[in-house]
């Protein structure tokens, strides 16, 4: 079965929201074994409205649209579709009547738009809403069918699961067609997207053509490069059996081109791989952040128990706060010397058994002598003192982004490499 997502609303082609909707519908899909061939992006017109659904009705079995069942008047959605139907629009005096007890129920008066949302397309299921006003719709065209969700995502989400995905699962068997796929992401930092690319190559060209497995590669900015393998199973068993087949040929080949890069599978961040190594050898961390002004430490809380192991932060952003309170020897602070100083001192002052700091230039401007994008990153672990120095691209905020996961990573990888 093949199924189309149309996201309707002009703030999407304006750019005024992100459309995440469709995302997140298409890792539902896929992780179903439906396959989703084509995304659309149509504004709140009713002739492309219309349009759109034909078109996605030419080349797919099902169609998912989101927005547009607002009580507006341009929420259009339950018109296109029954226009697309060639049926009437019919109100539903039960739908009328829940959506005024959940005005009153708020202590509301309802106002007389929102009865628009009961107007139902001929021969269409409801879909009850649980978490707003708007129904959804389940609407038969001949043998294929249109779903309408609201664009809350919240609300999205839940009919989903609770409607759409059941009837898309039943006509996948009542078709002889189902299957599962499943993906699994490695995350690294510190390899370029070409770079993972061509040291991959072998392995992309073994499995191109293949129908279990296909490998993808994933620029995510702040967050690094993924790479996505992707399995089709005859169930949930068998595509992981795949995955569990072909992880480690990606990380032998990963690691044997840049080392210890990869630093989380699927949801897993750098934050998330810093704690666990800290953890299981009981150890303690304290920062001291200059460039990064307090990121670092924003990360580390991210992750629930923090407080197990993260004993504080020292934002000390002026010179001066690094030779008082850290006792780094006066001079440049852009340097090996300070940033190793800094971790020693961070750790001391607050009683921690490892100690990372951070220092570097921002920019746009040089300091110290070294150019925009220049960070050093020091780390003070049980009396042993190390550095790395990054050269690192981007704008003002970038480089601070960069700065602080290259820090996480470099006190991940000195760990793991040097404390048993």
């Amino acid at each position: 079965m093949r199924v189309e997502i149309v996201a309707i609303g002009t703030e999407l082609l304006l750019g005024q929201i992100a459309d995440t909707n469709s995302q997140w519908l298409g890792e539902q899909l896929a992780a179903h074994g439906i396959a989703s061939h084509f995304h659309q992006h149509v504004g709140d017109n009713p002739e492309r409205m219309v349009n759109a659904l034909r078109t996605a009705l030419s080349r797919s079995d099902a169609v998912i649209t989101c927005g547009g069942l607002g009580p507006t008047q341009d929420d259009i959605t339950r018109a296109a579709i029954a226009e697309v139907m060639d049926v009437p629009l019919e109100r539903d005096d039960r739908l009328v009547a829940v959506i005024r007890e959940m005005f009153e129920r708020r202590g509301r008066t309802m106002p007389a738009n929102n009865l628009l949302q009961a107007d139902v397309p001929r021969g269409a299921t409801i879909i009850d809403q649980v978490r707003g006003t708007a129904p959804g719709l389940i609407c038969p065209v001949g043998s294929q069918v249109i779903y309408a969700v609201p664009g809350v995502p919240y609300e999205m989400s839940e009919m989903f699961e609770r409607a759409i995905l059941p009837d898309l699962v039943a006509r996948e068997r009542a078709a002889g067609r189902q299957a599962v796929i499943t993906s699994r992401v490695l995350r690294t930092w510190g390899a370029s997207e070409s770079g993972l690319a061509e040291s991959l190559a072998p392995l992309v060209t073994e499995l191109e053509g293949s129908e279990e497995v296909t490998l993808a590669f994933l620029a995510s900015g702040i967050e690094g490069i993924k790479v996505r393998l992707t399995a089709r199973g005859r169930d949930a068993a068998h595509a992981n059996d795949i995955l569990d087949r072909e992880e480690p040929r990606v990380r032998q080949a990963i690691e044997a081109a840049f080392g210890d890069v990869i630093f989380g599978v699927d949801d897993e961040t750098m934050e998330h791989a810093v704690a666990h190594e800290l953890l299981s050898r009981s150890l303690t961390l304290a920062v001291a952040e200059s460039v990064t002004g307090g990121l670092v430490s924003s990360r580390l809380v991210n992750v629930p128990g923090a407080s197990d192991w993260y004993r504080g932060a020292l934002v000390s952003y002026a010179s001066e706060v690094k030779f008082d309170l850290l006792g780094v020897t006066k001079g440049p602070v852009v340097s090996a010397s300070a940033v190793e100083e800094m971790a020693d001192g961070v750790r001391r002052l607050l009683g921690s058994d490892v100690g990372l700091a951070i220092s570097g230039v921002a920019g746009p401007e040089s300091q110290d002598g070294q150019a925009p994008g220049t960070v050093y990153v020091g780390l003070s672990v049980k009396g042993l003192s190390h550095h790395v120095k990054f050269s690192l691209p981007g704008d003002r905020p970038r480089v601070r982004q960069y700065s602080s996961i290259s820090a996480l990573q470099a006190l991940r990888q000195y760990l793991r490499q040097n404390i048993s």
